[in-house]
């Protein structure tokens, strides 16, 4: 779950190649339309959304994903509304997801270069909001069980952060990372491959890896009932 095209390649990109290339299905949910993605005069917003959902529709076949949800809020302008709140949970409930990946909402800036994007802490908070109260509470916009979509308690949340506490080895992939990040051209700066590789090898690191992405992660999962399962299980 992501504000705009591309974004899910720098934040996850290995991981998600990692995940389809072991048969899980990865499901995108891209929450704006993109369209703010350029400073050259004249181009429009109408023209730059269609261009970054190509793009991403490009990268996604690169990773593996399986489907694309394109809810299509207006680029920069990203807000945390009931409106929003239900369009993101309509998905969450559809999908039902076992993990929802998402950026972190708390990160305000990188080091002393780098601003976070009001729509990406505004994506964070949208996914927060579909774990609880959401997603899982049946009152909570009850058109949605009017359209077969019934509440749904998510098992487990992974955020980006800065300060991880889960590391995933994307050794393998972060060669198809590179690769699907090129898909998103009217994006593409010359230097991308070599800070991506960087970071990531940096995140490798602190994994005792070559290359990492790293997480920070929830667990929602009832250990009591997990616990009574597995001694029905076992009797």
């Amino acid at each position: 779950m992501f504000a705009h095209p591309d974004d899910a390649e720098y934040m996850c990109g290995g991981t998600v190649a990692l995940w389809a290339s072991e048969g899980t299905d990865v499901h995108y949910c891209v929450i704006t339309d993109g369209s703010a993605g350029s400073n050259e005069p004249g181009v429009a917003r109408e023209e730059m959304m269609v261009v970054r959902e190509r793009e991403q529709r490009a990268a996604a076949e690169v990773l593996g994903v399986k489907s694309l949800s394109f809810l299509g809020y207006r680029d920069g302008e990203l807000e945390v509304n009931l409106e929003t709140r239900r369009a993101v949970t309509r998905v969450v409930r559809r999908i039902r997801p076992e993990v929802i990946l998402a950026p972190d909402p708390q990160r305000l800036w990188s080091g002393s270069g780098y601003i976070n994007h009001s729509d990406h802490k505004a994506a964070g908070v949208l996914a927060l909001s579909a774990v609880m109260p959401d997603a899982p509470t049946r009152l909570q916009f009850t058109e949605l069980l009017e359209e077969g979509l019934e509440p749904f308690e998510i098992p487990n949340l992974w955020l980006s952060a800065e300060e991880p506490d889960t590391y995933v080895d994307i050794g393998k992939t972060i060669d198809i990372k590179l690769e699907a990040l090129t898909k998103h051209e009217s994006q593409h700066r010359d230097d991308s491959p070599v800070w991506v590789r960087e970071r990531a090898r940096e995140l490798g690191q602190q994994a005792g890896v070559e290359y990492a992405e790293a997480f920070k992660t929830f667990s929602f999962e009832d250990e009591e009932a997990t616990a009574e399962e597995a001694t029905e299980e076992a009797g």
